[in-house]
Formats: structure tokens, sequence, C-alpha cells
């Protein structure tokens, strides 16, 4: 017998029994970014691995350890994307959709990172991003937190994540500040890690993230990155965090957040949960003024966010919040009797035809009544259609309602779509 063929570590199934989840939640999301005037963009999956590193950074650990990159049949390198914002950028240069213009982009889709598998993180996951184009006072940056917020309160974990803001400000405010934690972690090597003393040379803002307690006590009396802001960074972030209280959205400064990619500036942000543990980021984002430039276009400010579905999923599940999720089957229309399926057949074209929206099974392979019925039940219908000979005879059909307390009752065909959007709709 041959070996069983096994999916790539990392990179997951997503089964039926998953799947209404995932298309619950990507469509509560599609509705709120529409709400809000943004349009979809569908980028490619496979970019130039050079769109990456001039984009994300060279000693970033997804460039120097995570990006999935091969050369391809003519020699050029190309990678997976790790993430979805530099291709909205190369995708905005390239068709000319961001010079001189206000561009409100959303996109959802896989990305790719060759990290170690654990829960809430994997090698293919799946994000959804905002980015918005063209537009540099902090009332856009208000409104995508608010956005955010709002995903929040439609999936009902508004009270289980926490909002931290900061301000990286100018690149010669950050460069100022790099200089001078440098400065301080270098008198302080022994209480650094592997890991720190690595970054110390390549990109020491990201030491800020480190998990070893003894370098975080170390971090304790570091210089505090919101003093070295430029007068222009600290008005705008001033404004953002007072238009963040007049919204009623509550908020922690933390001077030591920082993104892992080169190209943010001035806000960033990351909404955290405690609730999953070690994987406490749920949506993080942030200002990039001058990725636009970065990558071959004009100055253009912008921000945006990306979101883990998987993480949000899991989230949800964590808190036992799944029930809002509707069952795959709304109506399940059995059959009891060979010569009885082509009307039974009939009636579930019918009602498709008459409600687009109704998701309507038929029972398919036989079996008696008893059968059908447990199948209906298991489907997650709320109503059963039970027909018979009789049934078909009088161009009738006997509705069982499998999540209600009311009585069985028959209905002729033509009524049959009124009765049952009383319960449907």
């Amino acid at each position: 017998m041959s070996k069983t063929i096994q999916a790539v570590r990392g990179m997951n199934d997503c089964l039926p029994s998953d799947s209404a989840i995932w298309q619950w939640a990507e469509t509560q999301i599609r509705n709120v970014v529409a709400s809000y005037g943004y349009q979809e963009i569908r980028t490619p999956i496979v970019e130039s691995t050079d769109l990456f590193k001039r984009s994300i950074g060279e000693v970033t650990d997804i460039v120097e350890k995570e990006m999935y990159t091969f050369e391809d049949r003519n020699g050029d390198s190309l990678t997976l994307r790790p993430e979805n914002t530099a291709s909205c950028v190369r995708a905005g240069n390239e068709h000319g959709l961001l010079y001189n213009q206000q561009q409100r982009l959303w996109y959802m889709g896989p990305m790719f990172r060759h990290e170690r598998p654990q829960k809430g993180r994997y090698r293919q996951f799946h994000q959804f991003g905002v980015e918005a184009f063209g537009l540099d006072g902090p009332d856009i940056d208000l409104e995508v937190i608010l956005l955010s917020a709002r995903l929040w309160k439609l999936f009902g974990i508004q009270e289980h994540v926490t909002l931290q803001l900061n301000s990286l400000g100018s690149n010669e405010a950050r460069q100022a500040y790099k200089d001078a934690l440098v400065a301080y972690l270098s008198q302080h090597k022994e209480a650094l890690d592997e890991d720190s003393l690595r970054r110390l040379e390549s990109n020491p803002l990201r030491i800020l993230d480190s998990k070893n307690e003894q370098v975080q006590a170390l971090l304790h009396d570091a210089p505090d990155l919101l003093e070295f802001l430029d007068e222009e960074s600290s008005q705008h972030f001033s404004e953002l965090c007072e238009r963040l209280t007049q919204a009623g959205i509550q908020y922690q400064v933390n001077s030591r957040l920082v993104r892992g990619l080169d190209y943010y500036n001035r806000t960033v942000f990351e909404w955290v949960t405690d609730s999953l543990g070690a994987q406490g980021t749920v949506c993080a984002g942030g200002r990039y003024d001058g990725l636009v430039e970065q990558l071959g276009g004009r100055a253009t400010p912008a921000v945006g966010f990306a979101m883990g579905i998987e993480r949000l999923i899991l989230l949800l599940q964590t808190l036992g919040l799944t029930d809002q999720v509707p069952a795959p089957v709304d109506i399940y229309v059995t059959a009891v009797g060979d010569a009885v399926q082509p009307f039974a057949l009939k009636v579930a074209e019918l009602l498709r035809n008459q409600h687009l929206h109704w998701r309507v099974q038929s029972h398919c392979g036989g079996g008696n009544f008893k059968k059908q019925l447990k199948r209906a039940d298991k489907s997650g219908a709320a109503v059963a259609l039970v027909i018979g000979e009789q049934e078909a005879q009088r161009d009738e059909v006997s509705v069982k309602w499998l999540r209600h307390d009311n009585e069985q009752q028959s209905v002729s065909v033509a009524e049959l779509g009124a009765l049952l959007s009383t319960v449907l709709d």
C-alpha cells in the first residue's frame, strides 16, 4: 500500500465543519469594509523577492528566516507573499492608483511564513487588511482604528481586546532614538540574550519586543521613544489620542510598541488579547508614509492594518462565541419513496428560485423516513419538509419544525414559501 500523503506542516485544511465559521466571519468583514467605502484589491500570491526585501527590510526576521523564496525556470527570484501591504503598494504604483489620489483598499487571502507552527501561528495563514493612501492627518488613522473596533463589536469580542498605541515619529526621530537605544544597551551587553545581541547590530528596535524577562527588566530604564518624537509627529499623535477619546475608544499608550517591518513611521497600534496565551496580537498596523516612494512611486502618505483570520476564529472559539454562526442548511427536503423523489426535487428547486438566500438540501440515496429525519436534524436545518406519496398527489408538503415548538403541519406548495418565511426571514 502506498504511503498516505499529508498536508505540509503548518499548512492546514479548512474542513466543511470549520468552513461555516470562516464564511460567516468573512461575510461580516466584507459588510463592514463596504460600509466604510473601502474597495477590494486582489494581488498575486507570488511576487518578486526584491519587493519584500526593499519594503520589509533585509535585516528583519521575515526576510532573513521566514520567507518562502525560490528561483523559477527563468532564474528569477520569487517569493510567496509573507504580507500584503507591499503588494498593494506595488500594484498601486504599477497601475497609477496612488499619486495625487486617495484610495481606500481592503484585501483578504493567504500569506506564507516559514515559522515554527503552533496554536494561532501557521506557515500558511490568512489575513484581512485595509490600506488607505493619500491622506496624512490623524483623522484617517482614527478611521482605520474605528473600522477595526466596529469588527470587535460585531463579533462580540470588544471586552476581550485592548488597543495599544504608540508613535515612531519621523525617520529622523526614529534614527535618533535607535542610536540612543543602542548606546544604552551596548553598556549592558552581558544582560542581553543571543537573539538581542544579534538584533543590536541589525535591528535594535526589535529588542523592545523581546520575551526574555531579563531583557525586559533591562529595558525598564532604557530611553523612551516618545521623548524623541519630532514636533510634527508629536502633534499628530496627540490629536489622534484626543480623537480616540472623543470617539469613546479606550487605549493604552505603549512606548515600547514597535512593528516588525521597517516601513512603519508615526502611528503604530495593536489590538491585543490575554485570551490566547502567547499569541496575543489579534490585529496590528500603523502609518507607512515613506513606502510608496521607497518602492518607486511618488511620495504618498498611507496607513493600514492587518488581522489574522485564524487567530480571530480561534479567539471566537475560545470565548464560546461560535453560536452566532448560522447552520449550513436551512431546509432539509425528505422524500419517502423513490416515486416521490422527482416531486421533492421540484419543490426544492422552487424554494431556491423564490428565495435565493435560503439553503435547501435535498435528501438523496433513499432510506426510510426515520433515517432521513435523523440526517435532517444532523444537517442543522431549521425545517424538514416531509414528502410522501399522499403529499405529492395533493401537491402538498408536511412541514416539521426542528428548532421550534410549532406543531407539524401540511401546506400547499403554493403557500409553502410564505409559511417558511415566518421563521427563516
